[in-house]
């Protein structure tokens, strides 16, 4: 009980000094002097300075990602990451000390356990624009897509005086990023509704109430449709489900070797 009261002093002390006066403010003699503890009490706690302020990142997370990960859906995946973007950059200008804490200074492999389950959150949001069959790049580059764009982002916009704030540049980013990782939704008749219907394989028109060809513009998405539900398909045995995934990967990557959008649109859609 002891432990837990003196956990919660330290790392009230450490939020209040980290949002009043910033990050180097936050040493271990400033933190014991605030908290009103030992400097053996605070190591015996949380190990380190490093250990403090990942628990700190970790709890100052905790409101932020308890609201993502109960965003009520739209009914819409691509709206409900649109959602989670807007989520994420406003968090980030409520608490900019917190959010340069967690996003500010990165360290390869050591992000805080709250950045991790972000991170699964985000995960998830692509996840089921993938299983609606909207997703045109791999799964796990659309998320490391979304997370560095949203963090350059917010980072950015924390750096630049309130008065000087772009937003619309902000959510311009955004839809740069969403049209770059998604394909249109569905028409009626099931095909991408920005996909011509008035010509047919030739070039020349298609007679009336033919569909158009199916293009590598939604061959790739439904390839990354069906690779996403992979793991539903109990029908498969594991070893088929694993063909079948070696096989979807060929197709998304033929879909990446064709892209009509150039070298860059390639390289965002390559697996290798």
């Amino acid at each position: 009980m002891v432990n837990e009261s003196n956990r919660e002093a330290i790392l009230d002390a450490a939020s209040e000094l980290l949002t009043r006066v910033g990050r180097d403010a936050v040493s271990t003699r400033a933190v014991c002097n605030a908290a009103g503890v030992q400097a053996p009490t605070l190591y015996r706690l949380f190990g380190d300075k490093q250990g403090l302020l990942e628990a700190v990142a970790s709890r100052g997370l905790a409101s932020y990602l308890a609201e993502k990960q109960n965003l009520p859906s739209t009914g819409d995946p691509v709206d409900d990451l649109r959602r989670g973007w807007e989520l994420h950059i406003g968090f980030g200008l409520a608490e900019p000390a917190l959010y340069a804490l967690v996003y500010g200074n990165p360290r390869t492999g050591a992000e805080p356990e709250g950045a991790e389950q972000a991170a699964r959150i985000l995960a998830g949001l692509v996840h089921r624009i993938a299983l609606a069959g909207r997703l045109s790049v791999p799964e796990e580059r659309a998320a490391r897509v979304v997370h560095a764009a949203g963090r350059g982002t917010t980072l950015t916009l924390i750096a630049t005086p309130p008065a000087d704030r772009d937003m619309v540049a902000a959510r311009i980013t955004r839809e740069a990023v969403i049209h770059a990782i998604t394909s249109p939704a569905a028409a009626e008749d099931g095909r991408p509704s920005a996909l011509p219907s008035h010509t047919g394989p030739d070039g020349t028109a298609a007679t009336a109430g033919e569909p158009a060809p199916r293009t590598r513009a939604d061959i790739g998405p439904s390839a990354i449709a069906l690779r996403a539900a992979l793991a539903d398909l109990t029908a498969l045995s594991p070893s088929e489900r694993q063909l079948l995934g070696d096989w979807l990967n060929r197709i998304i990557d033929d879909d990446t070797a064709g892209s009509p959008d150039g070298p860059a649109t390639a390289a965002a859609h390559d697996t290798r």
